[in-house]
């Protein structure tokens, strides 16, 4: 299909618009911390020590597994958009269907070599025996939850790209309000123990892919369904499986990043290993606060380069990153100002806290590292510059390594700086590739169309 040339459909990024995208994904954002700490105190309501380590291990299992398929959002969000911005609602619609496809493939993967990922996960993670049993119980349930939850990545990701983000919130809240009352009852009032909590995610995602669909049906007046040989066009689906191989790259990188991290903590005595784990939730909020302005991101510079609207896509650029910076120089504030306090709240320990102190400014000066990296993270998904960014992550992780290997003498603070480093590398390397990539992307090529990289 021929493109249509440069800055065809016009539109306009203001800063209304980047906030109406943001705003509602840093709420939904928020609603993960939530949603464990519920269950987690709906768990300890049982009294048994084992069982809410139990749960607690297998969070880190199934979000490690999870987040290794993150690309199922990310990706469809850059290439809705991108049909968004281009006027093509066909494509809009196969994006869907291709992204629900695959994400029924991985999870009934999943499920299949169940056995292997639990034995391996749970090895890894070294609880004791009777935490490690009661955690296989809560795992073999929830397990099959996978193909439900990889297609709800994949339907919030066709929202986010549609710039739906309003329902896209109200789809994620759905789905943690069904997961908090199936939980309560099962376990609380069934006396279901771990499987009880397990079965609960299982229904909650369950209910938010039927919601979804319906969402998904409403908004395309009952349309959705295609020709096969449009939904599984070929030159489509490479393109699909290459930037979503390039993003799942990029997140094992990040996730190799962050257990060298608790990896070198732990090498460093049981006081540090929890101070840093205190700290690292701090980083991690601020996290959840700088992706909505990166999902504004990628669904504005999609859109642009869909449309072929370079103005656009500058403005989207600019002003996703202005955002994000205030944002970052205020979490960063509250940071320095309540950190002590934070702290108290997450430790009673005297030892942890103490400790958790003396590098609380490390934490507080990574939402200004890393703001860049987040901010461009969003811009080089949603115009599909997957390949480049993947490779940088690549080069930022090697220059990470470098970098701890260079400041092991210091000891916890050279594994901070080290981190810090790291953010910074992808931000800054990411910042020197971006003028390169614009020209490659809007410089009109001989068919007078410009051609997105992928």
């Amino acid at each position: 299909m021929a493109q249509p040339p440069a800055s065809s459909r016009p539109f306009d990024v203001s800063h209304g618009r980047v906030l109406a995208i943001a705003g509602p994904m840093t709420l939904a954002n928020l609603t993960t911390p939530l949603l464990g700490i519920v269950g987690t105190a709906i768990i300890g309501q049982l009294g048994q020590a084992h069982l809410l380590g139990a749960v607690a291990i297998s969070a880190v299992v199934f979000d490690g597994i999870f987040w290794l398929f993150g690309f199922l959002r990310m990706g469809t969000v850059a290439l809705t958009a991108q049909a968004l911005g281009a006027g093509d609602g066909i494509e809009q619609r196969a994006v869907l269907l291709r992204a629900l496809l695959m994400a029924g493939a991985i999870g009934a993967a999943i499920i299949a070599l169940q056995w292997p990922l639990a034995e391996a996960g749970y090895a890894v993670m070294g609880a004791s025996e009777q935490v490690t049993e009661a955690a296989k119980v809560y795992f073999y349930v929830r397990v099959w939850s996978a193909p439900f939850t990889l297609a709800n990545y994949a339907v919030l990701g066709w929202l986010i790209g549609q710039a739906r983000t309003d329902l896209a919130l109200g789809l994620q809240i759905i789905i943690n309000i069904v997961n908090m009352a199936a939980t309560a009852l099962l376990v609380l009032v069934l006396d279901r123990g771990v499987a009880g909590a397990a079965l609960g995610t299982l229904i909650a995602e369950g209910v938010g892919f039927a919601c979804g669909l319906l969402i998904a049906a409403w908004l395309l007046r009952g349309a959705i369904g295609l020709p096969r040989a449009i939904v599984l066009d070929r030159a489509k689906l490479v393109r699909m499986i290459a930037v979503n191989r390039d993003i799942m790259i990029r997140t094992a990188a990040l996730i190799t990043a962050f257990t060298f991290f608790t990896a070198q903590s732990a090498r460093a005595g049981e006081t540090v290993l929890a101070a840093n784990a205190v700290l690292h939730n701090l980083v991690l909020l601020s996290a959840f606060f700088l992706d909505g302005f990166a999902t504004a991101a990628e669904q504005l510079c999609g859109r642009s380069v869909g449309a072929r609207d370079p103005r656009a896509f500058g403005r989207a650029v600019k002003l996703s990153i202005g955002w994000g910076f205030v944002l970052a120089l205020v979490v960063s504030a509250v940071f320095a100002t309540a950190g002590p306090w934070l702290i108290a709240l997450m430790t009673a320990s005297p030892e942890v806290q103490a400790t958790a102190r003396q590098y609380l400014v490390f934490a507080a000066l990574a939402p200004i590292a890393g703001v860049f990296a987040y901010s461009y993270d969003g811009i080089f998904i949603g115009a599909t510059w997957t390949r480049d960014m993947r490779n940088l992550m690549l080069f930022s992780l090697a220059l990470y390594f470098a970098g701890w290997w260079a400041l092991e003498s210091l000891g916890n603070t050279g594994l901070w700086l080290s981190i810090l480093i790291f953010l910074a590398a992808r931000g800054g390397l990411q910042a020197l590739r971006y003028p390169a990539l614009v020209r490659a992307t809007f410089t009109p090529q001989a068919s007078g169309a410009a051609v997105p990289r992928a």
